[in-house]
């Protein structure tokens, strides 16, 4: 999904895109999907690569461990940008959880796990489709490429445990906020279709100088759906003040 980003941001940015923990090709523990732990994995990767100082472009679950990452390390980041999806106990966290498009939210364990075992592909269009402005602008090719990863041995597992990790989440963040806001500028994105201007709600309410920004004509998948668009959004917030 961050191809179109990086391939405008390589060219005068060193651009580092991890799997979380669990995701992709990253490993799987049997624990740590908690924010707070993988916001120390973010600081590890960082490390890793000698890198003090980053720009943050983050979507989905990853907005959750950007936030946790940058709560305990603000020093480390410069800009912050969380694309449509919110964050556990921030914010209007509990009117957000009523939405019945999000049952996945609680769905997992041993039994949800062979309900979809050999049937990835199923559960994962199921987002793709309720989740988009337009279906068919999440490509049938990446459809492919994501049902492959997830019917991995175990990559199901780990990624019913990153939800798993809400109710902890929603602690640590409670925590994170009561220590103050984040006063970085943060760049809050919604899809029109999806959390749009809700994006901003949520992040005001633990940051200072947050910039609101609803991308038209699109639902959740900002970087399949409006990917010129999305792009061009945030490559001229991180180019701001340089």
């Amino acid at each position: 999904m961050w191809v179109p980003l990086a391939a405008e941001l390589t060219p005068d940015h060193t651009v580092i895109v991890p799997d979380l923990r669990g995701m992709g090709l990253s490993s799987r523990p049997e624990d740590g999907y908690d924010k707070k732990t993988q916001g120390h994995d973010v600081a590890g990767v960082l490390d890793a690569l000698k890198i003090e100082r980053a720009d943050l472009v983050t979507h989905d679950i990853g907005n959750m461990v950007g936030y946790a990452f940058v709560a305990q390390y603000p020093s480390r980041v410069a800009r912050f940008v969380l694309m449509d999806a919110p964050l556990p106990g921030v914010g209007p966290w509990e009117e957000i959880l009523k939405s019945p498009l999000l049952w996945h939210f609680r769905f997992g364990g041993p039994d949800m796990e062979r309900l979809v075992a050999g049937r990835e592909r199923i559960y994962l269009d199921r987002f793709w489709n309720e989740f988009s402005a337009d279906p068919k602008a999440f490509s049938e090719i990446s459809r492919e490429h994501y049902a492959r990863l997830y019917a991995q041995p175990g990559a199901m597992h780990a990624g019913f445990a990153q939800f798993a990790a809400f109710d902890q989440d929603a602690i640590d963040n409670g925590v994170f906020v009561a220590k103050g806001k984040l006063t970085m500028p943060v760049l809050a994105v919604g899809g029109e279709k999806s959390f749009g201007s809700t994006m901003a709600v949520v992040m005001r309410a633990a940051a200072t100088d947050v910039q609101e920004l609803v991308i038209p004509n699109s639902g959740h998948w900002l970087m399949e759906e409006q990917p010129v668009a999305t792009v061009a959004a945030v490559r001229a917030f991180l180019d701001k003040q340089r």
